[in-house]
């Protein structure tokens, strides 16, 4: 079967503090207080319209320094091979990346959030407004990280997915 060819456009970019891959919270957990900021193109901003009320949001974003991918990685929280998708790597089949984050405030088609994980300069390809109703869900297994998970908040990124 032949797969049609998606092609996303980014819809604003993101800004951080963190320059560089090597040092970055591997989550969103390990980066809380870190301050950005979300600059949506203008031809977006009326969408923006009632997210102020949300505390925070989901965005998805494109991993930009990311080449090329493996069906079976090490990742930051391992030193086990495990398959592309029991985790969160960035180099993917489709490099995309995805954060919750803590919405500070919204002016004009800027966005203030916190606990960024983010490259500078990344390509933002959506929001959604986080609830957790619909969004935080009480695993009942989470594999091999059960025995990694505790590390998330403090291990950082390398070279390894460059």
């Amino acid at each position: 079967m032949k797969h049609k060819k998606l092609i996303y456009h980014p819809i604003g970019i993101i800004h951080s503090p963190h320059k560089e891959v090597n040092g970055v919270a591997i989550q969103p957990s390990g980066a809380k207080g870190i301050k950005g900021e979300i600059e949506l193109f203008e031809e977006y901003r009326d969408g923006l319209k009632d997210l102020d009320g949300f505390s925070h949001i989901i965005i998805l974003y494109d991993f930009h320094k990311s080449k090329g991918y493996s069906l079976q990685i090490k990742p930051f929280l391992d030193d086990q091979l495990h398959g592309v998708f029991a985790t969160r790597a960035p180099k993917r089949p489709n490099p995309i990346g995805l954060s919750v984050l803590k919405l500070i405030k919204i002016e004009e088609n800027k966005l203030y959030v916190e606990n960024v994980d983010i490259l500078d300069g990344t390509s933002l390809l959506d929001i959604k407004p986080y609830a957790s109703r619909f969004d935080a869900i009480e695993e009942e297994r989470i594999g091999w990280l059960s025995k990694k998970i505790n590390e998330s908040d403090v291990k950082k990124s390398d070279e390894r997915f460059k």
